[in-house]
């Protein structure tokens, strides 16, 4: 039995208005909600087993498969034979030598002068964006940013920061932020790379001018790009803005290159001191050491010829996806990343959506308010390069039929899409 004090705190927990409207949802849709899942098996041709129902996924973040390949499997067997589970120190005072080859092997094939390696993205953009900036500075921020930079702009505006946001990926939006919020010491716009609910491209060239005319520095998650973008897989920086001058990149390790942690690429200068104003990285523990290993195989696969077979996959199967959508004619963002998002619309709607695939043998994730706006929910496809041909048939064959069970938003030209 929980003391007094304990149900009193959950009482005041239970009074957010977030947490009461995430209870209706799992109390009027117990069925269809597909939260939470637990995996029981995984399976060969992106197939999971859930409560003894098997599913291809549609759901993983490993875009190019990695997470299957028995080189990146071994390089963690290996790992665990050097270093056993964990090292169990902050990297503040030491680090195993996998995370300096990592890190120096990360910047080789981002073509930056350094990375500095976090325990995950979120740990990155909740200690580097406090850190970067002080109560003479102001932090522009895209209005639809990932949580963790909406987060970490929180840390940031609780130490002295001036901190507002412009409208989603509008250079001009931008430009009267930055005018009108003169005079400031530094700025920084933190954007994300790619957006994760709807796989949308930020236009970076255009967001690079407005911001170098104000002095501006461009801070860019790209953690759904990493691996799966850009020449080499490199992410939308470089290829972008043919040069790392004026931003600082944030890359994932858990997506695109299988393993685990994120990176930050930067000058020497920068590390140094990114490593001194991080709290996460400071008080933070490191990423496990054989996963570390297996970064330093990943790495060696990006920058040789066989990424050009996997990414070749990739957009075969992506490809192949949004012709059978275009063929429906159902409105989609996204398409470029791996990440392509149905719009269904109401929230109910939406999640009895993603129960019904689930049903049919296809798990997708069901995106409902608050992570999209309100009466605005999506299906959220994640494309891999293991994906078979015939599953990503079986998945637009679904959703046709599903298409004819519930209303869902059509384009009037199927030769047009949403943006």
């Amino acid at each position: 039995m929980s003391s007094p004090c304990m149900q009193k705190l959950v009482r005041a927990m239970r009074q957010s208005g977030l947490i009461r409207y995430f209870e209706h949802l799992a109390e009027q849709f117990p069925d269809a909600h597909l939260k939470d899942l637990a995996v029981d098996r995984m399976l060969p041709d992106r197939r999971i087993e859930v409560d003894g129902h098997i599913v291809y996924n549609f759901g993983s973040d490993s875009f190019l498969g990695l997470d299957c390949d028995s080189r990146v499997i071994e390089a963690i067997r290996q790992g665990l034979d050097t270093w056993g589970t964990h090292n169990g120190a902050s990297r503040a005072f030491c680090s195993v030598r996998s995370n300096v080859v990592a890190e120096r092997k990360l910047a080789d094939w981002l073509g930056t002068e350094e990375t500095v390696i976090y325990p995950s993205v979120t740990l990155a953009n909740l200690g580097a964006i406090p850190g970067l900036v002080g109560k003479q500075d102001i932090l522009v921020i895209d209005e639809q940013a990932h949580n963790s930079i909406q987060e970490g702009a929180k840390i940031a505006r609780a130490n002295g920061t001036r901190v507002v946001s412009f409208g989603h990926c509008d250079p001009v939006a931008l430009d009267n932020a930055l005018r009108t919020s003169a005079p400031y010491r530094c700025a920084i716009v933190a954007i994300d790379g790619v957006y994760s609910m709807s796989g949308e491209l930020p236009p970076l060239a255009e967001l690079n001018r407005v911001a170098l005319n104000h002095n501006a520095i461009l801070y860019v998650d790209d953690a759904h790009a990493t691996g799966v973008t850009g020449s080499q897989g490199r992410g939308t920086v470089l290829d972008s803005l043919g040069s790392y001058d004026n931003t600082l990149v944030v890359g994932s390790l858990s997506k695109g290159f299988s393993c685990a942690g994120a990176f930050i690429g930067c000058s020497a200068e920068m590390k140094m001191l990114l490593k001194m104003r991080s709290n996460t990285y400071i008080f933070g523990g490191p990423v496990v050491p054989a996963y570390l290993d297996a970064v330093c195989v990943v790495c060696d696969i990006m920058m040789s010829g066989e990424y050009q077979l996997l990414i070749a996959r990739l957009q075969a199967n992506l490809g192949r996806l949004r012709k059978g959508l275009e063929r429906l004619g159902l409105v989609y963002q996204g398409g470029v990343s791996p990440i392509v998002s149905v719009l269904v619309g109401g929230e109910e709607e939406t999640l009895r959506a993603g129960k019904w695939l689930y049903e049919q043998g296809y798990y997708v994730q069901s995106v409902a308010f608050p992570a999209v706006p309100y009466h605005a929910g999506v299906l959220r496809i994640q494309i891999n390069a293991n994906h078979t041909s015939a599953s990503i048939d079986g998945l637009v064959n679904a959703l046709s039929e599903l298409a004819r069970r519930i209303e869902m938003p059509r384009v009037q030209n199927t030769n047009k899409r949403a943006a």
